[in-house]
């Protein structure tokens, strides 16, 4: 049974190796913001981690093969529950009185992109800690795999299994450019030149150096952590949310379809793109509903004043990211009903937000709607299509299997915390912003709150729907069906 893992462990210590690395940047902060503790702490980490890989390295050098599909899929399954363990190492160090579990979980929404925090004191925390939180949303955002399908074929390694396993979305087989390592690096070239821009406007709407880098990496990531328990409230700045507003609607759409524009050198590909027509309209109607129930119940008195924190928040928890302004859960229960909802759907597939992804909606909706022709005129043809294109029946049939096993998921997963004694709301909510990889949820997780008043198997289970969400469930189940362990 060792000998099968080999081919896969081979690859996944060169992935070590590289992701030591990552502990630079919290070394670099430490250097000029902390103490030497602090300091030390992250060099360990970085010294850990790289010796740790080079040993696997070492062991498995002999062992070296194309990596087929089952190979892709424990490959990436393996990066996302071990990599979350390494980054979790030091701030067990470096944050006052967290256990492992809490670590553990911290490192796992940070690299998932999800930004449920299970800490309190952010404000007091060292300054390379709350880098490091948010340094791992700016990485997991579109993917470490991603980046592994880049640089594996420069080590021998084929990477059209792991690019299958890794993107969100059902269109996987498409690929944009003939190496599918372009494409990779193509996308990733595209989210840092992102990644730049909104650096810079943070800088520009007034936050410090150290403040706009941490929020870029969570506004591009759709990830949603931040250096203040207040999130983005604490700055109470209309130009520091509209700034968010920008960069996390672009960051809700495809980055793929930016490549091509850049590659194209036209538009075409992103106003011709039926999802992203969708996204928008979505966004926008749902901020004029919310804008309207606000100001109508007397909850602002301003339009304009409603029609900002409605626009921000609607954008916020629709594409994923999770930043709060102000305590949501206290509007009119239809608001952050409906806030979290969107953010179970509403952000585009090849995005870094999480959720089933608009083009599964969309087809969904297509597929009701022909149900509902074919009761009235059985005889008729009239297939799924999108972009002008019918969508051929393995993908129709994909989506459909998706969305079952997503509502047994979420169903499932919600028992299992009430029957860790969870209240309903909770509970539910809980589930559905972990799987969606939205953040906060409501009740005790809602936005002035936060995860770490869960209990340890609450915590587990949690971090276990993050990583189901992350990977678009199938990648991870697919592990648990005895299919797969057969030879």
């Amino acid at each position: 049974m060792l000998r099968a893992f080999l081919p896969v462990l081979a690859p996944m210590s060169r992935i070590i190796v590289a992701f030591s690395f990552a502990f630079v940047v919290p070394i670099v902060w430490a250097w000029f913001e902390d103490d030497s503790f602090d300091l030390l702490v992250w060099e360990g980490g970085f010294a850990f981690t790289f010796l740790s890989g080079l040993l696997l390295w070492w062991l498995t050098r002999r062992h070296r093969r194309e990596l087929l599909a089952r190979d892709g899929f424990l490959l990436v399954n393996l990066v996302w529950l071990v990599l979350p363990a390494y980054s979790a190492l030091p701030l067990m160090f470096s944050v006052p009185d967290i256990t492992w579990t809490k670590a553990y979980f911290e490192a796992m929404s940070a690299l998932t992109a999800t930004g449920a925090t299970a800490l309190s004191g952010l404000d007091a925390l060292p300054v390379s800690v709350n880098v490091w939180r948010c340094f791992l949303q700016l990485i997991g955002g579109l993917g470490i795999m991603l980046l592994v399908v880049a640089v594996l074929p420069l080590l021998g390694l084929g990477g059209m299994q792991l690019y299958r396993a890794e993107t969100p979305g059902p269109m996987k087989d498409a690929k944009f450019t003939p190496r599918i390592a372009e494409t990779a690096r193509g996308l990733w070239g595209v989210y840092f030149l992102f990644s730049l821009a909104c650096f810079l406007a943070y800088r520009w709407a007034g936050m410090s150096w150290a403040d706009a880098f941490m929020h870029m990496c969570t506004t591009m990531g759709l990830g949603g952590f931040s250096s203040y328990d207040a999130s983005l409230g604490h700055f109470a700045s209309p130009a520091v949310e509209s700034v968010a507003i920008v960069f996390m609607t672009l960051a809700g759409i495809s980055f793929l379809r930016y490549f091509m524009v850049l590659r194209s050198r036209s538009l075409r590909s992103i106003s011709a793109d039926r999802e992203i027509r969708v996204y928008l309209a979505v966004m926008a109607a749902s901020t004029a509903v919310v804008t309207l129930l606000l100001w109508v119940q007397g909850v602002y008195d301003d339009g304009l004043e409603a029609l900002r924190v409605s626009a921000f928040h609607v954008v916020s928890l629709a594409t994923t990211t999770g930043y709060a302004a102000t305590d949501y859960s206290q509007w009119p229960v239809f608001a952050p009903v409906l806030l979290l909802f969107l953010g179970c759907f509403a952000s585009c597939a090849g995005s870094t937000g999480g959720g089933i992804k608009m083009v599964r909606m969309i087809l969904l909706v297509k597929q009701a709607r022909r149900e509902l022709v074919r009761i009235i005129h059985p005889r008729v043809v009239n297939p799924v299509t999108l972009g002008g294109s019918v969508v051929p029946m393995p993908i129709m049939t994909a989506v459909l299997g998706f969305m079952l096993i997503y509502g047994a998921v979420t169903v499932g997963l919600s028992m299992l915390l009430l029957f860790s004694g969870m209240d309903v709301v909770t509970a539910f909510s809980a589930v559905v912003a972990t799987v969606n990889n939205i953040g906060p949820g409501l009740g005790q997780v809602g936005p002035t709150g936060n995860f770490g008043g869960l209990s340890v198997f609450q915590t587990w289970v949690l971090s276990f729907a993050m990583l189901l969400g992350r990977l678009e469930l199938l990648s991870v189940l697919v592990l648990l069906t005895g299919q797969f362990w057969r030879k």
